[in-house]
Parts: structure tokens; C-alpha cells; sequence
């Protein structure tokens, strides 16, 4: 028989390392972002056009690559980093797998242009699908500049695969801010599509996190700072007032490297125990740094899983730490309560002992009921209480019961008699969540969110395609704050919004003001309507219009329905009811969700039965 087991050709074998490290644009961003950190930049341009997927460019004023370097640095396992397999676990940089730019070269063409500070001329070099086209010198700064240009060009399945330009754009700005929060000494722009996006100055760590997500972040802040043997954190949490509804700004950062970890965000969410509601979730920048060889961060492609050597050590610390500074600076409630002076001891009393109580008189004979003039003070008045003339009379003939006349209403059938009755009620509110309604066949069950959320989608999806929508206009403006990505996904979406019924008076770098309102918004929800309205978005939003309209649409109606728990009188149960039947699909939620169920006669008499 023949043999069957092959060495792979390398430009397979480099494609299929690709896979592993370059996902998406935003994978380049991050590998090319990090490269330049590590090459000691002061200075990092980030430009990208088309969500990455036409150009994605990096461009740093670091040390640069000599051209051996250059042209070594697109094959598989070269790097700088490490030497021995000891290197592992003392590591100091970013980068060390020396895949990056082998893996990235081979799914996209790549024009590298490099100088060192001592050279008078540069390295070009040209790239495309992992053979190179080109290699000569130029004229270019010192640093380096990588330009990735239509990724995936060579593997349509994996490009196919990508989301909208808003959904990838919304990736890239994460790894983005995931760079730029862990170094704020190096000044940081981003360009989309020939737009600035952002430009971060040289500044401290808070200056850096204000200047991410907006001026009003820094009062929400409360510093964490502690240093042990085993660890050092520092970083900030935010005040619980100031807590969202969905997960956003939560970064974890060990040795100056984004991580994920859901075991050390229980202890932060741990912390918080008694302070924030069951649905929402508190903020926080936190900056760890442990021994290098405490950690394992070569257990996944991208590096953001690590293992912990005593990892339940530092979940205590980290938990006690983010406690004591929410207690410390007045955010949580501390055993201090506020004092009356008065209920204190006098203090020539203070060291005497058997101290008799104060005695206290009463007037046995006294009765607020009498309206005899009061006594002067040292009169004595009569000792003889009568507390029976208070509550009944003492003689039994004074009053007869017999010869009381009392009007009453003449009781009748009638009166309650169905062809009489002018009110009738349709509908019954069950636990405050299920409108229950009696039907030809048995009973009718509709649960009260999700049919709010039908007749809003329906409402809401014909006005912004075919209708003029009505605003309410507001007398005094609302103003919301957001972070510079929420904020450029609403100008993205701006138009859909308005014809949704928001009325927009600005939407500058960090707020949005509202001038008018759809019917159905409660103002003082606002703030939630649009996080979960650009948390939706985010999540994947198609390219053709009508399909963002109806996701938009269906956001809107979720977060604008009633909830469940709330009371509602019998018109509005009539009127949930009325409305949901007129729907084209009265039958699901927006979301696929059964909006009612019926139980017929015979399914409620066989409960009964067994």
C-alpha cells in the first residue's frame, strides 16, 4: 500500500497558521499595533479604509529592522523575542510566537518600508500571499510602516465570512483601546477612511481613559492601588450610580497584556456585592503585574487566556483591594453612623456609679376628651375616672339600638344583573406579567413584554419605511453622554434614528442632545434605550439598508416595551390586547418569542380530571 502521509506544501501550512491567528482585521490591528510597542515607538498611526478588509496600515517611529531583519521577519517562528524555551516564562513584550507577520503575509499582499536611525536608506519590501515580489531600498523615515492591503484576497470562504464594515469597524476600535489604555506614554491617532477618529496625547493612565470614553468618565472613577509580594494592582473601578446594563468597559490588563478572564471579573463583580442590581455591571481599568514566571500566557493564538499560578490567591486580593477602595472613598456603606450629640452622657456623669432613673408622674385622672376648661397648674382636680363613659354607656336604657333609623340602599337582583351591569371586564393582569382574556374556546394567556414588543415593531418598522413619523418635542433637551465609539455608531445610524422619531439638536465628540422623542420612549429611559440600542448594532448588523432599519427597529421595540411587573389598569390591558391582534404576526416577538398561548375548555377540565 501506499503511503498516504504528505508534507504540507508552506504556503498551505502558512495559510492554515493564518487561520489561527488572523481572524479578522482586527487581528492585524492587534499584532501590528503590538509590534510597534515592542519596537519602542513614541509615536503610532493606526489608518484603515474599508474596515480593514482594503487597507489596514500601522505606521511607528520606532528602533526599525535592519534588511536581514526585514526580510526575516515574514518567516514562520523567527522572532526577536525569545531564545531558549526558558524565555516562555520571562517574558516582557508583546510578541514572541513569530507568526504574526508570516501568517498575516500569507492571506493579504504586505508592503513593508523599515529604517534603522544610523542608515541613511530603508528596506522595501513587497509581499503577496506569502512569496515576495519585491525587496529593495528607500527613502523613508525612521520606524516602520506596514500596509496590509485586501486581506484575504486569496481565501474568498474566510472573507466571506466577515461581518458588516460597522461590526468589523467596532473590533478594530476594541483592539484599538486595548493598546492604547495599557500604554498611555505613547501618543496614539487613528484615521478611517482619510477621517481622524481619534488622536491620544502623551498623558498619565486616567488622562488616557477620560480621553477614550469621554470628559464626564472622571467623575465616575474611583483609583484601586495596592502592592503586595505576590502582585501589585492599580487601575480604577466606577461608582455603582454609574453601572451599565450591559457589559462594555471591563478591562483586565497583567503585565501591561489585555486578558479575558471570567474567574477574576467574578471577584470585581463580587466586590460590588450589595451595591448594584442583578442586571448591571460595573466598569473597571485594572492594571496587575506579577511575577513573569507566575504566569503561562502561551496557551492561546491570540494571548489573551492566561494561566495563573496562585489564582485563587489573587481573586482574594483583588476582591478585598476593589472592597476596600469602594469603602474607602465613601462609595460603599461603612459601619460609621452618624452621631447624636445630645444622647450622650454628661460628663461630670461619666464616672458616677448607681445613677438613679428619673422618676415619671402621670396624671391617672386626666381625659383629652373632656371639654371642660383646663386646670390651672396645682389644682387638683377629681380623682374619680370614668374610662367605661369613653367607650360605652353605663346606663343601659340611655340609647335603645331599636329606635335607631339608619339609611341603607335597597339591595336588589338587579343590580347585579349582567343586562344592567354598564362595565364589563375583558381582561384580568396575572402576577403583573400575563394578560388573561376569556375566549370562545377556553382561555387566553399574552404575556404583557412581549406583545408590547410586536405592536412596537410593527409601529415602528412602517413609520421608518413608509410613514412620516410624529415626534415629542421636548420643552428642556436631553443631553446623554457616551464613549467616542457609541458616539460614532450613532452618527453611522443617525438618519435611521431620526426616522424612528429621535430628533437629534448635536452630537458632538462625547454627547448626544435630543430635542424630540418617538411617542413611546419614557425619557428617563434613555440613557438604556441607546445602550442596548448600539450593543445590538454592534453585534452584527447587515449591509443592505432595510435589514438595518428592522434590527434597529426590533432594539427599539425590546427596550421600549412594557416590562414585566408592571400593573396595568384595564384599559390598557384591552388596549395590549386590541393592538396585538391587529398585528400581521400577532403570534411572535420580534424575536421569535411566543407572544400568547391559549388553554381550551377541555385542556382546563382534564387538569381537574386527574
Amino acid at each position: 500500500m501506499a503511503d498516504i502521509i504528505q508534507l504540507l506544501p508552506d504556503n498551505v501550512a502558512n495559510q492554515i497558521a493564518a487561520g489561527e491567528v488572523v481572524q479578522r482585521p482586527a487581528s492585524v490591528v492587534k499584532e501590528l499595533l503590538e509590534n510597534a510597542v515592542d519596537a519602542g515607538a513614541t509615536e503610532i498611526k493606526l489608518l484603515i479604509k474599508d474596515a480593514g478588509k482594503t487597507l489596514i496600515q500601522v505606521i511607528d517611529n520606532g528602533i526599525g529592522m535592519s534588511t536581514t531583519d526585514a526580510r526575516l521577519s515574514f518567516e514562520r517562528h523567527a522572532t526577536s523575542k525569545i531564545k531558549k524555551a526558558e524565555d516562555l516564562f520571562n517574558l516582557h513584550t508583546k510578541g514572541f510566537r513569530g507568526e504574526a507577520l508570516a501568517s498575516i503575509a500569507a492571506v493579504a499582499h504586505v508592503e513593508l518600508k523599515t529604517k534603522q536611525a544610523e542608515k541613511e536608506l530603508g528596506t522595501h519590501i513587497r509581499i503577496e500571499g506569502s512569496l515576495i515580489q519585491y525587496q529593495g531600498v528607500i527613502s523613508t523615515p525612521t520606524g516602520t510602516s506596514i500596509a496590509v492591503k485586501n486581506l484575504f484576497f486569496n481565501i474568498p470562504a474566510r472573507r466571506n465570512f466577515l461581518k458588516s464594515n460597522t461590526v468589523e469597524n467596532r473590533h478594530i476600535m476594541d483592539e484599538f483601546y486595548r493598546v492604547a489604555l495599557v500604554h498611555p506614554t505613547i501618543s496614539f491617532m487613528f484615521y478611517n477612511n482619510d477621517s481622524e477618529v481619534i488622536n491620544l496625547k502623551e498623558s498619565n493612565l486616567r488622562k488616557r481613559i477620560v480621553a477614550i470614553l469621554g470628559g464626564k468618565t472622571n467623575e465616575k472613577l474611583v483609583p484601586i492601588e495596592e502592592e503586595t509580594d505576590i502582585m501589585k494592582v492599580e487601575g480604577f473601578v466606577t461608582k455603582p450610580e454609574f453601572a451599565k446594563k450591559k457589559r462594555g468597559e471591563q478591562y483586565f490588563f497583567v503585565n501591561n497584556r489585555f486578558i479575558k478572564s471570567s474567574y477574576l471579573h467574578h471577584a470585581i463583580v463580587n466586590a460590588y456585592e450589595g451595591l448594584l442590581a442583578a442586571d448591571q455591571h460595573p466598569s473597571y481599568f485594572l492594571y496587575i503585574t506579577v511575577p513573569p514566571e507566575t504566569i503561562d500566557i502561551n496557551i492561546h493564538p491570540t494571548k489573551t487566556e492566561i494561566k495563573f499560578e496562585n489564582e485563587q490567591l489573587l481573586y482574594a486580593m483583588l476582591r478585598s483591594t476593589v472592597k476596600h477602595s469602594l469603602g474607602q472613598y465613601n462609595v460603599a456603606p461603612v459601619l460609621d453612623f452618624d452621631r447624636d450629640a445630645t444622647m450622650d452622657i454628661p460628663y461630670h456623669y461619666k464616672d458616677k456609679k448607681n445613677i438613679q432613673a428619673p422618676k415619671i408622674q402621670v396624671d391617672p385622672s386626666f381625659n383629652p376628651f373632656e371639654t371642660e376648661k383646663s386646670f390651672r397648674q396645682g389644682e387638683k382636680k377629681e380623682t374619680s375616672p370614668k374610662w367605661e363613659s369613653l367607650y360605652v354607656s353605663v346606663d343601659d336604657d340611655a340609647i335603645n339600638i331599636k329606635d335607631i333609623d339608619v339609611e341603607a340602599q335597597l339591595v336588589t337582583k338587579e343590580l347585579f344583573d349582567e343586562s344592567t351591569t354598564e362595565i364589563v371586564r375583558k381582561t384580568y393582569q396575572v402576577h403583573q406579567k400575563y394578560i388573561l382574556s376569556v375566549i370562545k374556546s377556553g382561555v387566553v394567556f399574552i404575556n404583557q413584554n412581549l406583545a408590547h414588543q410586536r405592536i412596537l415593531y410593527e409601529d415602528l418598522l412602517t413609520k421608518m419605511t413608509l410613514e412620516d413619523t410624529v415626534s415629542q418635542q421636548l420643552l428642556f433637551p436631553i443631553e446623554m453622554i457616551f464613549t467616542n465609539s457609541d458616539i460614532l455608531l450613532c452618527k453611522e445610524i443617525q438618519s435611521d434614528l431620526e426616522s424612528a422619531g429621535f430628533q437629534f439638536s448635536s452630537i458632538s465628540k462625547d454627547t448626544i442632545i435630543l430635542s424630540g422623542l418617538p411617542v413611546h420612549v419614557n425619557p428617563s429611559e434613555l440613557q438604556y434605550i441607546f445602550e442596548e440600542l448600539f450593543e445590538t448594532v454592534r453585534r452584527g448588523i447587515p449591509e443592505s439598508s432595510f435589514s438595518q432599519l428592522d434590527i434597529i427597529a426590533k432594539s427599539l421595540a425590546k427596550s421600549m416595551a412594557i416590562r414585566n411587573g408592571v400593573k396595568l389598569n384595564s384599559a390598557e390591558q384591552e388596549e395590549i390586547l386590541e393592538q396585538l391582534f391587529l398585528c400581521k404576526e400577532p403570534n411572535q416577538s420580534p424575536f421569535g418569542k411566543k407572544t400568547f398561548i391559549t388553554l381550551t375548555s377541555e385542556e382546563i377540565q382534564l387538569k381537574f380530571d386527574h
